[in-house]
């Protein structure tokens, strides 16, 4: 049997799945299935150990290779699991050597603790390179990795150190990655990084994200189709903006890492805006790209958050003018300065990000009306379900080549998703 990988977590671990798998088969493993982590939230880590479990009831014979973040931060966790038999960093699993290595190890039998583990300090990795793939098997749109890691301490994340410190690829580079997909016939391709508006900052020169974004398009002309994943909107730059105004090919999606409405809230995450500025952005943008809808990521019952904190977090929803929500009920990580800050009752959380999420879904359901009646290019992921320019899911009634461009009617909604005409 070939490698399998089980992804878990955000876009960047998905296009880095398919780099793993190149280099796992390359390196001669077979019958291995490997599990890409993340570590996000403690609801994430577990949600990792019970499918390493499940994995090896299922293919006893198989090796389990557990890589990601969560891999770096919990290294031991995974170590003392029986199921797994190697565990590789986050910078080792994009190493041909390592993979060399651990073909090694499995070839010499029985794994001890003092083979099991092959992680690094991802403080030490300076090099923003990043594996070049010709696609993700099973995506329509192709993504490229133009970032990677995040200089920022905010109190809730882990992430820094399950990535490192920031890091940028070579503009070139990156246009160079974006026209090979698009000459393999990718009609979207997504720029994605851990914190993505900090593109550019370790390069010489400094260039911005906004600036990528310019020459991306001007330079990959064949490229019907750009999309941006999760930025900080403290940090979008003059360029980008502009680019959302007058390059149509820039899609009119932003997903925003917002976290929270309350200005104490804000600065207890460290967080680098106040309420104001995201307000500010939105409708900033929104007076530049008439039709840009948002998403935002916010954390439900975060430390010291009172009933009239969270009032803020859902009023900001509002006053944003927000579409889709990505609600976390905080989760504190062990070893971030939150999880030693006097928490909320386990079933406040609960109910905050219950209220969150109901707030979200009246929102799509408001999209979705307005929706009706509009022509829409959608990009078809398979047969039957595609993405507006908005990235609003769409039910198609014909059967349409994944990948493609299609000019739809939209003639209603199930509440979920837009429903072809």
């Amino acid at each position: 049997m070939t490698v399998d990988v089980v992804t878990f977590g955000c876009r960047l671990n998905a296009f880095e799945s398919e780099a793993i798998r190149r280099r796992a088969e390359a390196a001669g493993l077979a019958d291995t299935v490997v599990v890409n982590s993340c570590a996000v939230t403690g609801e994430a880590v577990r949600q990792t150990r019970q499918a390493i479990r499940k994995l090896k009831r299922e293919r006893p014979d198989a090796r389990v290779v557990v890589t990601g973040c969560a891999a770096q931060t919990e290294t031991a966790t995974f170590v003392a699991m029986p199921e797994v038999d190697r565990v590789l960093g986050n910078a080792e699993k994009l190493s041909d050597d390592a993979w060399t290595e651990t073909r090694a190890v499995f070839a010499r039998g029985a794994v001890d603790a003092s083979t099991k583990a092959a992680v690094d300090d991802i403080m030490a990795v300076r090099s923003g390179a990043a594996p070049v793939i010709d696609g993700i098997e099973g995506r329509a749109r192709g993504f490229v990795q133009v970032q990677n890691g995040c200089d920022h301490r905010c109190t809730f994340c882990i992430i820094p150190f399950g990535r490192g410190n920031s890091r940028s690829v070579a503009m070139a580079d990156v246009i160079a990655q974006v026209r090979r997909l698009a000459l393999n016939g990718h009609a979207e391709v997504v720029l994605t990084g851990v914190d993505l508006t900090s593109y550019g900052a370790d390069l010489a020169g400094a260039p911005r994200l906004g600036t990528l974004v310019r020459r991306v398009l001007a330079e990959v002309p064949e490229l019907p189709r750009l999309r941006l994943s999760s930025i900080d909107s403290v940090e979008a730059d003059d360029d980008l903006l502009a680019a959302l105004a007058e390059e149509k090919r820039l899609m009119p999606h932003l997903h925003l890492s917002l976290q929270a409405g309350d200005d104490m809230i804000l600065k207890r995450m460290k967080r680098r805006h106040l309420r104001r500025d995201a307000i500010d952005f939105c409708a900033a943008v929104r007076r530049l790209r008439p039709d840009i809808v948002f998403g935002a990521d916010i954390i439900a019952g975060f430390p010291t958050e009172t009933e009239a904190m969270f009032k803020s977090s859902l009023d900001l929803v509002e006053a944003c003018g927000l579409t889709y929500l990505h609600v976390f009920p905080f989760s504190p990580r062990p070893g971030t300065p939150a999880a030693r800050m006097p928490p909320v009752a386990g079933h406040v959380v609960k109910e905050r990000a219950m209220r969150l999420r109901t707030l979200g879904d009246a929102l799509l359901t408001r999209h979705l009306d307005g929706e009706i009646g509009h022509e829409r290019a959608v990009l078809a992921e398979t047969g039957t379900i595609g993405r507006t320019e908005q990235f609003t899911p769409v039910r198609l009634t014909g059967g349409a080549s994944p990948g493609t461009l299609i000019d739809v009617l939209i003639a209603g909604h199930d509440g979920r998703r837009l429903l072809a005409a």
